[in-house]
């Protein structure tokens, strides 16, 4: 199982050349530095290690990691930031349950194992609450969506459709796996105090965060994206009715709002039924999707057995 080990850099000279030695020392050289124009000596060092390095075409940690995506062809790709916060002997890790046939795309968990002072308290706080706003939304039991940690197989990191340019990638990642119906799992890993300045910014980036979970939710499941407009809508229209007919009462008319109460109230449930229809069409295709995938897995496993066997 060839595995190539990608790291998005920017500014990374202090931890860089410790980051691909580890990886160096565990017997992984395929090791791609993927710099967004650092002005320190990351790119230096990183090729005095023995590292390939490319120069990012654009801007943002997103768009560095869909160039990997592009110019990598590995069996494996395993995703890593470059500041020293992971550790590489977590690798084997990671790479377990996909050399097991278990996972398609595996995400390391920092919470299982974190060192003082590696997360702030406003982003130990922040992280919790995304995780959580993520659960409830996707309905699915993933402890640590924005870990920078993860391997994916060719199949995935080669089909995901990545927009996001920023922080948000991390989880566009995660929700193209689950959309496309992949595989995905958690797996417990360190997780230590950076060395230099995060580029992180806690509101700015946590609020992008928070509506990308939100925004990416027609992808995986677009009944319950619309379902919070209808019922909206829904809930405007009896709010209106409730008042029309109060008026009524009094004997006072409101044609126009009376209109209006069966406009919100049909147009809610117009929207509601719409995101149920969508959401059977897009599970069916997920659903074939994985099926096909399932069968060209098993034909390649029957492949490689004939193949042994001459």
């Amino acid at each position: 199982m060839k595995v190539t080990i990608v790291i998005p850099t920017l500014n990374e000279e202090e931890s860089i050349g410790n980051v691909i030695d580890g990886f160096k020392k565990l017997g992984y050289s395929d090791i791609l530095v993927i710099d967004g124009n650092s002005t320190d000596r990351t790119r230096e060092i990183a090729k005095e290690k023995g590292a390939r390095v490319v120069i990012q075409s654009g801007k943002g940690k997103g768009q560095a990691v869909a160039e990997a995506f592009h110019i990598v062809d590995s069996d494996v790709l395993v995703l890593i930031d470059g500041d020293g916060t992971y550790l590489p002997e977590d690798v084997e890790r990671l790479l377990e349950p996909i050399r097991r046939g278990i996972a398609d795309h595996v995400v390391g968990n920092r919470f299982a194992n974190f060192e003082k002072g590696a997360f702030t308290r406003l982003n130990l706080i922040g992280n919790k609450i995304l995780n959580a706003l993520f659960r409830f939304f996707y309905g699915v039991d993933l402890k640590d969506i924005l870990s920078g940690y993860r391997a994916l197989k060719r199949d995935v990191y080669k089909s995901v459709e990545l927009k996001k340019m920023g922080f948000e990638i991390e989880t566009e990642l995660t929700v193209e796996t689950l959309a496309k119906g992949y595989r995905i799992m958690e797996v417990p890993i360190s997780y230590k105090k950076r060395s230099g300045k995060t580029k992180l910014n806690p509101l700015k980036d946590g609020f992008k965060i928070g509506w990308t979970i939100y925004n990416l939710l027609i992808r995986f499941s677009p009944a319950r994206f619309f379902l919070l407009f209808g019922i909206i809508l829904i809930l405007l229209g009896v709010l209106v009715g409730f008042y029309v007919v109060y008026e009524w009462f009094k004997h006072i008319s409101h044609d126009l709002l009376a209109v209006l109460t069966t406009l919100l109230i049909v147009s809610g449930l117009q929207i509601i039924l719409f995101g149920l229809i969508s959401d059977f069409v897009l599970r069916s295709n997920v659903q074939l999707r994985r099926e096909i995938y399932e069968l060209r897995r098993t034909l390649e496993e029957l492949k490689d057995v004939d193949s042994k066997k001459d």
